[in-house]
């Protein structure tokens, strides 16, 4: 490995932790060149378990021998540009998580069929655009049973940094891809839908009609608004979570958490 201390902003080959936007990494251009950024040897570490190319890392001085020192050798042949905390934190716009990031390859995207084929529950993440939410969905979804993960475009990036960090690498283990088609087409693949919304004619979420479909698809909406009428209305289920003291909704993440609870296989 190359170990390059830098000692300026506008040294060549940082930008990627700094200059370039997630757009920019995302290379919606050429997806099959782009990269994300995970932070923190320990979501580092489960990217690599995962099987994810490491690129370059940067990583503050003092963990070189520390923390880091384990997660460098393990990525072998790369350059780790190092320097001081108050440096970096200038570079990246923030202060890094136990003082590492590692620049990684984005695979290649999958399709639907791939991802779905033997799956018994999935869910369908529709315009969620909070990294942290994004993030907790994913990681509830890898504790508590979920086989995939669909988005819509509308919804913030998996691959966000702040959203793989939040799900503490769980984007690394649950399969996911995008979702182009309305909800029916995941009929094709044999799949029941669940709408989690409020709605005059929504079931219960102990409602056991739920948990005996074979493959069942849960539907998340939007932290504000939920879900728009024309995915709840091609739903086949509309379902609530029955709440006490008159709350009428929790947190996307936090309703997201409840419902794999219950509806797992």
């Amino acid at each position: 490995m190359a170990i390059v201390e830098i000692t300026s902003l506008e040294e060549p080959g940082v930008e990627i932790f700094g200059s370039l936007t997630e757009a920019q990494l995302r290379n919606r251009v050429e997806p099959t060149k782009g990269i994300f950024i995970a932070e923190s040897p320990k979501v580092i570490h489960v990217a690599l378990n995962a099987g994810y190319e490491p690129l370059v890392i940067l990583c503050e001085k003092k963990h070189i021998t520390g923390d880091a020192a384990e997660l460098i050798e393990r990525c072998g042949d790369i350059t780790v540009y190092t320097g001081e905390r108050e440096l970096l934190s200038q570079l990246t716009g923030y202060t890094l998580t136990r003082g590492v990031l590692c620049a990684m390859r984005r695979p290649q995207t999958p399709r639907i069929e791939d991802v779905c084929r033997n799956c018994r529950r999935i869910v369908v993440i529709d315009g969620v655009v909070d990294t942290t939410n994004i993030g907790a969905i994913f990681r509830s979804a890898a504790a508590l049973g979920i086989d995939a993960v669909l988005l819509t475009r509308s919804s913030c990036d998996p691959f966000n940094r702040r959203a793989v960090r939040v799900s503490m690498g769980s984007v690394f283990l649950v399969p996911w891809t995008w979702l182009d088609e309305d909800i029916q087409s995941l009929h094709q693949l044999g799949f029941k839908t669940a709408a989690m919304a409020l709605s005059d004619n929504s079931i219960a979420l102990d409602n056991p009609c739920l948990k005996a479909e074979k493959r069942l698809a849960i539907v998340m909406g939007t932290e504000g608004d939920g879900l728009a009428h024309d995915t709840i209305a091609k739903a086949d289920y509309v379902v609530r979570i029955p709440m006490s003291h008159d709350v009428d909704s929790l947190n996307v993440a936090a309703a997201a958490a409840v419902a794999f609870w219950e509806l797992r296989k």
